[in-house]
């Protein structure tokens, strides 16, 4: 119960001041100002709590009366925040969209009445492209930055450019005329910390020197990067994306896209990759680039006073977020359709691909990575895949859903365990504690010292007769004629120790992902899931590589792999093992297919890529139909309905309503008949977010819907506007006002915040039709009816809970804390 308070805090505690107090611009819902002049219903947890409180009235009886009263109209002139939101609710997304046509309405009346007007109407027309325009360009300027940035600190941990601070390691070394081939990362500029501190290149003192740095700064970057999310902005912890999602749904966490929380997750972002934790930035930019486009939308009044119309803004700049992290624009679109809108109608597919345009041209622009492409994996193979390979690619795909299952499930564990204990209560301690243990392990094993983007470039590329990694120790043939088309070659001693370097690399990586993800830093998935499929793809390709060189003679074999031809593709195994283990936590399917090909440009490899994505998914689905982000949105309790999950029990409307048979009866308000001290007192003693009107006690015939938030506005600006308006002045709904006596006070109109249509169902409905409804019109309530007698309501809350109780779990801990 303290948690529903919480969530439902209003303004019921405290006089109706609090009301009128204007919020950040920065904030999520800040659209003031708005006329409610539409029909249609309000807010998501209406009855939240028990609705033991707040049902008795003081009825004030009218007399007969001769004497005319003056009435008062509140919403004949505009009263700022009525139509507006509270935070941690829910938007009405058919009141938005009415609000929306309306606007629209007027500026068509009024366009052809003069040229200013005209002016306006097609700067109305063209704001959804310039908001989305700005938003790229942000987005790919922000991410080109990020990637510069961690680049830099990233190699600031082993040493640094005496040339020119500013460079990383391989730009330090670029302009050198003394790197050799064999040793083309060491060059005189770049000094390592124990060649800076101790004047030694080699030994056991300058390994132990370097390994003591390696740690410090590790944990000086995750120690800043914490501390800056915990002082200034504690929403710019964590991926971001199951809290977008949510938000996309039409929930309302303010300051979650504000300035404070974009400048700091971009500074901690670039110090938490940094820092050399479990971590990738790509989640994090969709946050990063839904902050821009929420900052923007507040520049044009089409999105900022309308919360359906800014949810198709952040819709485009999350494609946009996608299309810079992985330099995949199509894939940015198509994860945004599938994974993390709510509504996505044709005009937001047209203006995210848009947006995504924008962003990919800002950041090959900046040319982050000194490649002249966009992404950092680009890779090319000189051989097709055969039909065989497609067995060990489905068993790839079969370990990423097995590694999304153990994940999501020990993930969760570790946050819900992280929720409910003291742990929980020192963050900082946590980070330094996770930031320690993950760099004193990984220093000793070149491929977990590598920054994780590295490594999974190296992973997937292919052996060519100019690589020199270990990965490609192979014994050559002297005699073989060919020098592109290297053939499959016995492996070196190389190859056997990275596979073994590989093998614990894999270990680590599993086991400090799951404590790592959901730390108080900003913290990707992305990255960490395809490192681990990367990881287990290439020992899978040089295992398979090995038995096809030593075996051609087997059936599976023969007829696709001649002896001394280039057969198999380790780095191809990478690629598709990355695409497994991404799709084994997320369960994405087609976007990241496309985010895979285009981020590799392996477009001939899409059916190796499609099969090991959907296996992965069939077996990941097999323990449980959640990826690991709605997995966080049920932790937080978020009121999420996802479209995806099925309700398949049946009951009926009758068996969710409250108020219960054992409750006491619906807090209500008659449409003439209390006063404005009733409706205060009703408010102040409950909690409820809003309160169907009836036409009176005895009949209960349903008149209409008014939310507590436009009741208290409305009220607490009649008072200091108007005089006459007293405790004792009769409230009235009616469209004509009940004669009353001449000495009475001023009455208070209010049939203009009514919501005079709202959504009802009979008790008879089957669940199963009113969740479908709930999902597809947004809703945040519904009254429900019999014989057109008002029975009870049913909100979101309601529907979450009993979705919860039939799937055997407790309401309350799956409810927003």
């Amino acid at each position: 119960m303290e948690s529903e308070q919480l969530f439902h805090r209003g303004y019921y505690r405290n006089s109706y001041n609090s009301i009128t107090s204007a919020s950040s611009d920065e904030e999520l819902l800040d659209g003031t100002g708005v006329i409610m002049d539409f029909q249609t219903s309000e807010d998501d947890n209406l009855l939240d709590g028990d609705a033991s409180i707040g049902t008795h009235y003081t009825m004030t009886n009218g007399g007969s009366i001769n004497s005319s009263t003056h009435l008062l109209d509140l919403l004949d002139e505009p009263i700022p925040g009525v139509g507006t939101y509270d935070d941690f609710h829910t938007i009405d997304w058919v009141r938005e969209k009415c609000k929306d046509r309306e606007r629209h309405r007027r500026i068509n009346s009024k366009k052809k009445e003069s040229a200013w007007e005209m002016t306006k109407s097609l700067y109305d027309a063209w704001s959804g492209w310039l908001v989305v325009t700005l938003t790229g360009l942000a987005s790919g300027a922000l991410a080109g930055l990020i990637d510069i940035a961690a680049d830099w600190m990233t190699d600031l941990k082993e040493g640094i450019c005496l040339s020119a601070l500013w460079f990383n390691h391989e730009q330090c070394c670029w302009g050198s005329n003394e790197t050799t081939f064999e040793e083309r990362d060491k060059c005189p500029q770049w000094k390592t910390w124990a060649e800076l501190i101790i004047g030694q290149a080699e030994g056991p003192g300058s390994y132990i020197m370097n390994y003591i740095m390696y740690i410090f700064w590790a944990l000086s970057f995750a120690f800043l990067a914490v501390s800056l999310v915990k002082v200034f902005a504690p929403y710019a912890c964590g991926s971001g994306i199951p809290e977008i999602k949510t938000i996309l749904s039409g929930f309302i966490i303010r300051g979650y896209l504000g300035k404070w929380t974009l400048m700091i997750k971009t500074i901690t972002l670039v110090l938490a990759v940094a820092s050399g934790l479990s971590l990738g930035k790509e989640g994090p930019l969709v946050h990063v680039a839904c902050c821009c486009g929420n900052i923007f939308s507040y520049l044009f009044p089409k999105y900022s006073t309308n919360e359906a119309k800014k949810r198709e803004v952040l819709s485009a700049a999350s494609a946009a977020g996608v299309s810079v992290a992985f330099g995949a624009p199509i894939g940015g679109v198509l994860f945004s359709l599938e994974e993390v809108s709510y509504y996505f109608p044709l005009k937001t597919l047209w203006r995210s691909f848009f947006a995504a345009l924008v962003a990919a041209f800002v950041l090959r622009s900046i040319n982050p990575f000194g490649n002249s492409r966009l992404v950092l994996f680009y890779v090319e193979y000189h051989t097709p895949w055969y039909l065989f390979e497609l067995f060990p690619f489905i068993l790839l795909g079969v370990f990423g859903g097995l590694w999304g299952a153990f994940f999501i499930r020990a993930n969760i564990a570790w946050c819900r365990r992280r929720k409910s204990t003291k742990f929980g209560k020192y963050p900082v301690l946590e980070v330094i504690i996770v930031a320690a243990i993950t760099a004193v392990i990984a220093f000793p094993n070149p491929y977990t010292r590598l920054n994780t983007s590295e490594l999974i470039k190296e992973l997937f590329t292919d052996c060519g007769p100019l690589e020199s990694s270990s990965l490609c120790d192979y014994r050559n043939d002297m005699n073989a004629s060919k020098i592109v088309d290297i053939p499959d070659r016995p492996a070196g001693t190389g190859v056997y120790s990275a596979i073994w370097q590989l093998c614990l690399a894999l270990i680590f990586k599993i086991i400090m992902t799951v404590f790592t993800f959901g730390i108080k830093v900003p913290s990707g998935l992305f990255i960490p899931s395809m490192a681990i499929g990367a990881i287990a793809g290439r020992i899978v390709g040089i295992a398979v590589e090995q038995l096809a060189y030593y075996h051609h003679d087997w059936f599976i074999f023969k007829e696709w792999c001649e002896v001394g031809a280039d057969c198999i593709t380790p780095g191809l195994y990478a690629m598709v093992g990355a695409a497994a283990c991404l799709g084994g936590v997320t369960r994405m399917t087609v976007s990241l297919v496309v985010i895979v090909f285009e981020l590799t440009g392996g477009l001939e490899y899409i059916v190796p890529l499609m099969a090991a994505v959907m296996t992965s998914k069939w077996v990941g689905d097999a323990f449980g139909r959640e990826g690991i982000y709605e997995a966080h949105i049920r932790l937080n309790g978020y009121p999420f309905l996802d479209a995806k999950e099925e309700f398949t029990h049946t009951t009926l409307a009758a068996d969710v309503m409250r108020p219960r048979r054992s409750d006491p009866p619906l807090a209500v308000l008659t449409q003439d008949n209390m006063t404005v001290e009733d409706i205060e007192n009703l408010i102040n003693e409950t909690s409820f977010n809003g309160f169907p009107v009836i036409m009176s006690k005895e009949s209960q015939r349903l008149v209409g819907f008014a939310l507590r938030r436009d009741l208290t506005i409305a009220i607490e600006s009649a008072r200091k506007k108007q005089e006459g308006i007293v405790g004792s002045s009769r409230v009235c709904f009616a469209q004509h006002t009940p004669s009353l006596p001449a000495e009475s006070p001023r009455p208070l109109k209010l049939r203009s915040i009514l919501d005079m249509s709202p959504f009802t169902v009979t008790d008879h409905t089957p669940m199963e039709i009113v969740v479908d409804i709930f999902r597809k019109l947004g809703l945040r309530q519904c009254l429900v009816t019999h014989n057109g007698r008002l029975l009870g309501i049913i909100t979101k809350k309601d529907i979450l809970r009993h979705m919860a109780q039939t799937a055997n779990q407790d309401p309350a801990s799956i409810m927003f804390n």
